[in-house]
């Protein structure tokens, strides 16, 4: 059976091909990411999974189809995905000196199976960050894209004081979880 990820995201194509998996296809599920009046991060992580699968699995019926959603959250507040470098400075006015959450919600399908869903959370401690150190990250362009305005990845890294949970999850697929749930359906080691 085909495996499909439904994810236009190159992190969770990298992370996946750690764990020596490669999917036969990429098919990305366009939907309407936005919140819910109310709803709270790792529930929107969730449900954003699950409806990505869905959606591929409508079409492609005769797959195992793998989604995920990153979301960053503080308190009760859903960070964006920044597009803009007014978004991204906000968040990070925000973050600096305080800690959040990273929230991905894995959703996997296969006719046989159904859908299998988790919800992994990791919680993280920004350092405060100088006028200096905002300007300089912006200009680099790193958090153009990315759920709460920086990428762990890359030079935001440095930022971070403290970090429990998965870091892979962070950058946009827990590979644990993730690949426990593929096991289940099949798929790998």
């Amino acid at each position: 059976m085909r495996f499909i990820l439904a994810s236009a995201s190159p992190r969770r194509l990298s992370l996946l091909k750690q764990i020596y998996l490669t999917p036969d296809q990429v098919i990305p599920a366009d939907i309407n990411e936005d919140p819910i009046p109310g709803e709270l991060p790792g529930p929107h992580a969730g449900r954003l999974a699950s409806e990505k699968c869905r959606v591929i699995a409508d079409r492609e019926t005769d797959a195992i189809i793998l989604a995920a959603d990153t979301v960053v959250g503080v308190g009760r507040r859903i960070l964006p995905k920044t597009e803009n470098e007014t978004e991204a400075k906000e968040c990070l006015d925000l973050l600096s000196g305080r800690a959040h959450r990273v929230f991905t919600g894995i959703a996997i399908y296969s006719p046989e199976k159904g859908l299998q869903s988790r919800v992994v959370e990791t919680r993280l401690k920004v350092k405060r960050l100088s006028p200096r150190e905002k300007t300089f990250y912006i200009e680099s362009g790193e958090w153009r894209g990315k759920a709460g305005g920086y990428g762990i990845q890359g030079y935001a890294e440095s930022f971070i004081q403290s970090l429990s949970g998965s870091y892979s999850n962070v950058v946009g697929l827990p590979l644990s979880e993730t690949r426990n749930l593929l096991q289940f359906y099949g798929i790998g080691l």
